[in-house]
């Protein structure tokens, strides 16, 4: 896992200063704190900075082969695979981004059809003078674009484009009321004006400062749901699991596991139980409230069935509020997902081991897991409803104008989604996978785990997994009323004790009791933070922290709470200063 970055100067542009690019590595060095290099060639620079996971002495950044040289973030697992497929290339490195450089000297802008892994990468061809950006399918890696006065830039990150001064902070209150709505935004535009994403799969190349073709790569496989009986489909799924694992085992340093004590991150406990002599290092957070969700028993449970060495970590209140403001401010592209808290708390455990952990991250949408999935599948005379019919303050009277199009980019993936002849669960969930998945879930793993130099591996999120297990026919995932049904019987039968079957309590995050508690000083706070002041009416943020302990209540004041922190870094670039009361009252 590392931070790349760029740029590509327009014709009659002077070349990409060197106080820049300083400025670049200095903004995504928390990426790569073991070293960091950088190129210029004529118009076009690349920048790199490097957590050292394979090749150790070797892999440093940019590489470079033929007329091409190629800076990356994250993994081709089958990096080993494409060597052998590759045996008259002279490698001058073990890196495993080493492949995809000779590949694209040979195929072009067709070379990421060949990966299999959590990516994004850019390469330069001086002889075609072209650059080319890729990312992976499901969009692990992130890779952001900007054109500018001086041409194209890019970066693993959108704060390092910020920062450099390269684009200016304002924001889009589009993409504003998505967030507000949804706890996350969607499609290319990020809630940066003249920030775009590169989207899940898409490999962009660029001359002159300029983007000349767009390409993309399907995650998902096509057509409807194939026939297939239980047991062969079991059979199947455990070859892709034991598959995905040993491959997103591949490292040169220690690794471990997320383990919540849920159905995901249990199949994967499991399966690396299976492919490990060794016992693997699992790492469950829970927090310190009577009476809240906490799962670190049953988690302590099933690692002990594993023979798992397992590390408890417990969350307070007192470290959230202290903590806050940073855990908001490393997530710069935004969501407002409160899981953040416990997965930020995690990798700063976890860095003190190691520096892979592997995650359960896409369970749900590739196993249809969500209650949701079951209720669109249902007609609405029979309690079905479409998927985020309601936005958060639909129903609570506190912003000043009610956000009229915050729908409208999850409404395209879901008209992109239903094609191909897919079940209605299998169009949901491919609408979570173009958008709620990399712009949410995938989007808080990566910059939580990150802030701490952590990476973060999917085994679910691999083509292989996909090809076993999203085509299947509803029955085989859903049924009796519980979703991820064949992964709960694969589960039933390689660790009985996880009780797959059972119903789970569920994984929240008590900051709606923590908000209430503290809403006569946070109310106040929060509605003088210029953000907020200027969308909602200020005696109702009071008053909706004050109340902060309902449940529609807590998602509002959540979500205000980490918009007003957000912006307070990431529009009026401001540093947090202090905990969470400090750096609101640094805002007003």
């Amino acid at each position: 896992m590392c931070g790349i970055a760029g740029i590509l100067a327009l014709p009659d542009a002077a070349a990409p200063q060197t106080g820049v690019l300083e400025t670049l590595a200095r903004a995504l060095a928390h990426r790569g704190p073991d070293g960091s290099g950088h190129a210029v060639v004529g118009r076009v620079a690349l920048v790199h900075t490097r957590l050292a996971i394979i090749d150790l002495a070797g892999g440093d950044q940019p590489l470079f082969a033929g007329s091409a040289a190629l800076v990356g973030n994250g993994e081709v697992y089958n990096y080993r695979e494409l060597r052998a497929e590759l045996p008259d290339t002279r490698f001058a490195t073990h890196s495993d981004n080493e492949p995809p450089l000779h590949l694209f000297l040979r195929e072009g802008a067709d070379f990421a059809r060949h990966l299999r892994g959590m990516y994004a990468i850019a390469i330069h061809d001086r002889a075609a003078r072209t650059v080319c950006l890729s990312r992976d399918p499901f969009g692990i890696k992130s890779l952001y674009t900007a054109e500018t006065p001086a041409g194209l830039a890019f970066a693993s990150e959108p704060r390092a484009l910020l920062e450099a001064g390269l684009v200016a902070r304002r924001l889009r209150p589009a993409a504003r009321d998505e967030l507000l709505q949804m706890q996350f935004t969607t499609g290319s535009e990020t809630i940066f004006e003249g920030i775009r994403r590169l989207l899940p799969g898409e490999t962009l190349v660029c001359a002159d400062g300029h983007v000349l073709e767009r390409r993309r790569i399907a995650a998902l496989p096509e057509g409807g749901p194939e026939e297939i009986d239980e047991d062969t489909a079991l059979r199947r799924l455990d070859r892709a699991l034991e598959e995905s694992v040993d491959l997103h085992q591949r490292s040169d340093v220690p690794y471990g596991m997320f383990l919540s004590g849920g159905i995901d991150s249990t199949a994967i406990l499991t399966m690396m139980a299976r492919l490990n002599d060794q016992p693997v290092l699992a790492y469950t957070a829970g927090f310190d409230v009577p009476g809240a969700a906490d799962e670190r028993a049953p988690a302590a449970e099933v690692a002990k069935a594993l023979g798992a060495r397992h590390e408890s970590i417990e969350v307070s209140e007192a470290e959230v509020w202290r903590h806050l403001p940073e855990i908001v401010a490393c997530m710069d592209d935004p969501a407002a997902d409160y899981a953040i808290i416990p997965t930020w708390f995690l990798a700063r455990r976890a860095r003190q081991d190691v520096k892979v952990v592997l995650s359960g991250e896409g369970g749900d949408e590739i196993f249809a897991g969500y209650g949701r999935y079951r209720s669109v599948a249902r007609p609405w005379w029979r309690g079905g409803r479409v998927m985020r019919a309601r936005g958060t303050f639909d129903r609570l009277d506190v912003l000043r104008t009610r956000p009229a199009a915050w729908r409208d980019g999850i409404a395209a993936a879901e008209a992109g989604a239903a094609a191909g002849g897919r079940t209605r669960i299998a169009a949901a969930q491919a609408t979570d996978i173009a958008d709620w998945l990399p712009h949410d879930l995938l989007l808080k793993l990566d910059r939580c785990l990150m802030a701490h130099a952590v990476e973060g591996r999917t085994p679910f999120l691999d083509p292989g997994v996909a090809a076993a297990a999203f085509r299947l026919p509803d029955e085989l995932k859903v049924r009796q009323g519980l979703g991820k049904w064949l992964l709960r019987q694969w589960l039933a039968r390689h660790c009985p004790a996880a009780r797959p079957f059972a119903r789970k309590q569920g994984f929240t995050v008590p900051i709606g009791a923590w908000m209430a508690a503290r809403g006569d000083r946070l109310g106040p706070l929060v509605a003088a933070q210029p953000g907020v002041a200027e969308i909602a009416e200020p005696s109702r943020v009071c008053a909706l922290f004050r109340s902060a302990a309902g449940k529609r209540e807590s998602v509002g004041a959540w979500h205000l709470l980490f918009y007003a922190l957000w912006h307070h870094t990431h529009i009026m670039g401001l540093s947090p200063g202090g905990d969470v009361f400090e750096t609101l009252a640094a805002s007003r």
